[in-house]
């Protein structure tokens, strides 16, 4: 006796329900290429038709929050379709609603930070709730952004007193001594990714305040040897490209009512090999992941490429990369 492989699912408005289905079932088409199952439609009708059972209900499952989502008045975009598939995949009691529709803060009068994704909203109770976090990730996953929204929304809650941003200055093949400027002009464009979110959020007249007065420091990670930092909101950025020692001795600098965020991906290492040892084996970040696991008041995230907020492309690339490197382990 065979098993049917098709379900259906009814809407009771017809306007909401073409706002799912997209211009020409174009969001149904996003679904389908992301679920690999056949939708079609009649009216306000969908049929899921899809060979595996836990695929065509985690669709059904997708398809019913979403419209729940248009029916409170949250607009959906193309762009959730495959966020919101993703999330319901490893997770399937995920409320899209409450992840949807939880507004994380505001850090400015324009300005609302929203989580997109559940790794996202997972990351930000972290960073409420510990004293360190480590989150590990490809590009476009919002590591580096949403730690600086959620530092400064605790810098205006007055949770913290300052907010410290800093990273490695890795030489990518050209040398610092031969750009022009001090060292603070030499690295400005190694930290240019933190001034851009600041400017994101913030007006630039206050964030260039803020930086005078010291409220924020954006500094290479070597300035931060020898400091103990109190009270301050702690971002370390591309800690991949960390040592071992340099790991050490950030982490190490964190003094009372402060926190540290660690944030980096592995697979995009530029530091040079020594010796025997090679670029992953050398990483701060790789080391420091192994060291900490299960220490108390540490909490590790990790993004996948269904967390990627960027271009669409963005995602296809890093799996393309992703499928490549594991061809080749092999």
């Amino acid at each position: 006796m065979s098993q049917s492989t098709t379900a259906t699912l009814e809407f009771d408005d017809a306007a909401l329900a073409n706002q799912l289905f997209g211009a020409h079932n174009a969001n149904l088409s996003l679904i389908a290429e992301k679920s690999g199952v056949r939708l079609d439609t009649r009216g306000t009708t969908v049929t899921v038709d899809a060979d595996d059972a836990r695929v065509r209900e985690t669709v059904l499952n997708l398809l019913a929050q979403l419209y729940g989502l248009l029916k409170s008045g949250h607009p959906v975009y193309p762009r959730d379709m495959a966020y919101a598939y993703g999330m319901l995949d490893r997770d399937p009691s995920a409320d899209l609603r409450r992840i949807f529709r939880d507004a994380v803060f505001v850090v400015s009068p324009r300005k609302t930070i929203t989580p997109k994704t559940l790794s996202q909203r997972d990351y930000v109770a972290a960073l409420r709730e510990n004293d360190m976090v480590f989150a590990v990730g490809p590009a476009g996953t919002g590591k580096t952004y949403l730690a600086v929204a959620v530092a400064l929304s605790m810098l205006l809650a007055k949770k913290v007193k300052r907010i410290i941003l800093t990273r490695p200055a890795v030489e990518a093949g050209e040398k610092l001594g031969f750009l022009p400027g001090d060292l603070v002009e030499k690295v400005n464009p190694y930290l240019r990714p933190l001034y851009d979110a600041l400017h994101d959020m913030q007006d630039f007249q206050k964030v260039a305040d803020m930086l005078e007065t010291g409220i924020i420091e954006i500094a290479p990670l070597a300035f931060m040897r020898g400091r103990t930092l109190n009270d301050a909101f702690i971002i370390l950025d591309e800690a991949q490209n960390t040592t071992q020692e340099q790991m050490k001795m950030f982490l190490t600098r964190l003094g009372f009512g402060s926190r540290a965020v660690i944030t980096g991906d592995i697979t995009q290492i530029d530091l040079p090999a020594s010796g025997k040892a090679d670029a992953l084996s050398r990483s701060g970040l790789v080391h420091a992941l192994r060291v900490l696991e299960g220490v108390k008041g540490i909490r590790s995230i990790r993004f996948h490429e269904d967390d990627v907020i960027r271009h669409p492309l963005v995602g296809r690339i890093v799996q393309a990369y992703e499928r490549h490197e594991a061809a080749n382990s092999r």
